[in-house]
């Protein structure tokens, strides 16, 4: 019989109230079960609420450098779990063992920043004195956050939205993606190794929208975190202004490279191979759209269909696999249906599509040539290892093309051309601009968060990833002014 994963609600491991439990497939191998998840309901979302409610006075009242004391203790925990975490989101994801690796590297990389930054950041409300007047700005933390993380980066972006949350006097109702229960369970694990006072942290696993909606709809919850689709960030909108909630969108992308004449055509591939068909095209941040201008579209198209055919596709915990398979089978149906929609509408698939007779949710590395802007493929998220390629006049149509979406989350150029590179600079609209550099690059130094329909209230990482979390309060305090001295 297979593990059961439980909740973690209040300090404790727990059964749903129903006692409901669901699979949790392997992408890698159809039909398989790596163990089973809690089937939750709304009342264990409500217990779990409680829970945090019920933590959040003392929690908040904590001095910082005992927040900071928990969190460093769950990341050298999650140092320490690195490997075996990496196993566990490729076994439940598909990503290859080695992006597994790095997104545990990633997420330490960010935890450490925010633990450092808090130091900084509760610095900022030292009093100032003006005449005889005292003031100062105070933080105060919301209260219980919901925090509903993706599939695609399943530890990584709970971490990056949890970290700061807690550190900054919270507590969190973690409400993981459906396909991803076990590494959220592992993370809850961690937790709790971490010492950290029963229900401040709190994880309800489930599947479908009834957990999310209790989340967003209950009062005591002051605070929403949520990355996913675009359609989905919308209705979170919707029912979170019901009780003035707060929210942080991380939401959809359409992602465009442009390469122009003078751009180093091998590291542009790289670039293109590394965010195109990285964690199999599932991460906001892929390039999707590569924009090619005449004098060099045929050469670049050479060298990423040589690199394509060389990608070895299979297996994500065999060290010599460049792509895994897609997280689950809906995924893996609405990314065959967009490549045979892409083929109607009049594009030209130049290599790859679905994998046949796989074992498992397979899509081989995919370029369409051809596209235009009137096609489906230009404009509509896939969120798989489809490229939609472009042959575009000049740096002005590269721009305009690259504009012409609804998102606005990252992008890139390539070039050698100082002034073109700082026009793309000014002019893309997205919340990420990268120079010779691959779309999904990021430090946690600076925010992660887009234009458009791809985001919405304040970004993560950066400072803003602090200041999402908490109230301002402006105070000023007038001393005496009498001769006498108070003992």
């Amino acid at each position: 019989m297979s593990e059961i994963l439980q909740n973690y609600i209040r300090g404790a491991w727990c059964d749903s109230v129903s006692g409901e439990t669901f699979d949790n497939e392997n992408p890698a191998q159809r039909g398989s079960v790596l163990n089973r998840a809690q089937a939750s309901t709304a009342d264990d979302v409500d217990a779990a609420i409680g829970a945090a409610a019920d933590a959040f006075k003392r929690w908040s009242r904590t001095p910082v450098a005992e927040r900071q004391a928990v969190v460093s203790r769950f990341l050298d925990a999650l140092a320490s779990a690195r490997e075996e975490l990496a196993r566990i989101v490729s076994l439940e994801n598909g990503k290859t063992i080695n992006e597994s690796r790095g997104e545990v590297d990633s997420a330490l990389l960010e935890g450490r920043h925010h633990l450092q930054q808090m130091s900084l950041f509760a610095g900022d409300s030292a009093p100032r004195a003006e005449g005889n007047v005292t003031a100062w700005e105070q933080f105060h933390p919301l209260g219980v956050v919901g925090v509903i993380s993706p599939w695609n980066y399943p530890m990584n972006v709970m971490c990056r939205k949890t970290l700061p949350a807690l550190l900054t006097g919270n507590t969190v109702v973690f409400k993981p993606a459906s396909f991803t229960p076990w590494s959220a369970v592992f993370m809850a694990g961690l937790f709790q190794k971490a010492g950290g006072p029963a229900g401040v942290f709190n994880c309800v696993t489930g599947r479908g929208s009834a957990l999310g909606n209790q989340l967003i709809r209950d009062p005591r919850v002051r605070a929403i975190s949520f990355t996913g689709s675009t359609e989905v960030g919308r209705k979170i909108q919707r029912m979170a202004a019901e009780d003035f909630t707060r929210t942080q969108l991380e939401l959809g992308g359409k992602n465009a490279l442009i390469v122009l004449a003078d751009a180093d055509l091998d590291a542009a591939v790289e670039a293109t191979i590394k965010a195109g068909f990285g964690c199999s095209g599932q991460w906001c941040t892929s390039t999707s759209r590569v924009l090619l201008v005449p004098a060099i579209a045929d050469a670049y198209l050479d060298k990423l269909l040589a690199r394509c055919a060389a990608m070895r596709v299979g297996d994500p915990l065999d060290e010599s696999t460049a792509m895994g398979p897609v997280a689950g089978p809906s995924q893996f149906e609405g990314i065959a249906a967009a490549i045979a929609k892409a083929k109607e509408g009049g594009a030209t698939l130049r290599f790859g599509g679905v994998a046949e007779d796989a074992t498992g949710y397979y899509i081989l590395p995919t370029v369409f040539d051809g596209v235009t802007r009137e096609m489906s493929i230009f404009s509509e998220e896939i969120f798989g290892p489809v490229l939609a390629v472009s042959t575009v006049r000049d740096l002005d149509e590269a721009l305009a093309w690259a504009n012409d979406s609804i998102y606005g989350l990252s992008s890139s150029i390539f070039t050698n051309d100082l002034a073109a590179a700082m026009r793309y600079v000014r002019e893309i609209e997205a919340g990420m601009a990268h120079v010779n550099i691959h779309s999904g690059f990021k430090t946690p130094e600076l925010p992660f968060g887009g234009w458009k329909e791809s985001g919405f209230g304040l970004p993560e990482n950066g400072k803003t990833g602090l200041e999402f979390f908490v109230e301002r309060k402006a105070v000023y305090v007038k001393g005496q002014e009498s001769g006498g001295r108070s003992q």
